[in-house]
């Protein structure tokens, strides 16, 4: 069984969302977020549990403790049920912070950092898929997606939204770009491919299949 569970920012100006270029597939923009992380003492519960970590063509440091990777079936129901205590692992909004800090760098918007702190975060849905068959793959997946958006209760959050806006509009910023509902139903905006995940931004259904990552 494969698993995977994320936080996803849905950062919106009008009908159209903020998108970030996807270093695991070049070319390709998905929402700001990434794979939640465990800390050090999940890892005696998580090793009980028969799980092991996915490794990609990633550099090592950033997969490190990402609960993405596989499991036994029979241990599927135990780990949801540690899973759901929040227990030795990242909450939404500490993933969205530590995430943020690196993709702001990545997409040439660095100066943004430091407001990221103040950040606080809504629940706009959480989306689980599976567990599944996975077409041309031995195991089943099971997925979760918790998509957030940003509380605009203090003058960071207006901040970031604000010139995350103006960036995407910005020629010299080609790692931040805005799609519509109907870029992201066809999977692609001028040159830029338009990862499925960024679908759950405006409902709780996939409108397309994945993009295979960078091996």
């Amino acid at each position: 069984m494969r698993i995977s569970f994320s936080v996803l920012l849905r950062l919106a100006d009008d009908d159209r969302f903020v998108l970030f270029d996807a270093p695991k597939r070049p070319g390709a923009f998905g929402p700001p977020g990434g794979v939640i992380k465990f800390f050090p003492p999940a890892a005696r519960i998580l090793d009980a549990l028969g799980f092991q970590p996915e490794r990609t063509g990633s550099p090592h440091h950033k997969l490190r403790a990402d609960l993405r990777g596989t499991l036994p079936a029979g241990a599927l129901r135990r780990f949801r049920t540690w899973f759901a205590t929040g227990a030795y692992r990242e909450t939404a909004d500490e993933c969205l912070r530590r995430e943020l800090h690196e993709e702001l760098a990545e997409v040439g918007v660095h100066h943004l950092d430091r407001i990221v702190p103040e950040l606080e975060f809504t629940n706009v849905r959480t989306v689980q898929e599976g567990p599944q068959s996975v077409p041309g793959k031995h195991y089943r997946q099971l997925r979760g997606f918790d998509v957030r958006e940003l509380a605009m209760t203090n003058h960071a959050a207006r901040r970031l939204s604000r010139e995350l806006i103006e960036v995407a509009e910005d020629e010299a910023y080609p790692g931040v770009l805005l799609a519509g509902f109907d870029d992201i139903a066809h999977g692609r905006l001028d040159r830029a491919l338009i990862a499925p995940q960024s679908a759950f931004l405006a409902g709780p259904s996939r409108l397309a299949p994945d993009l295979p990552p960078l091996r």
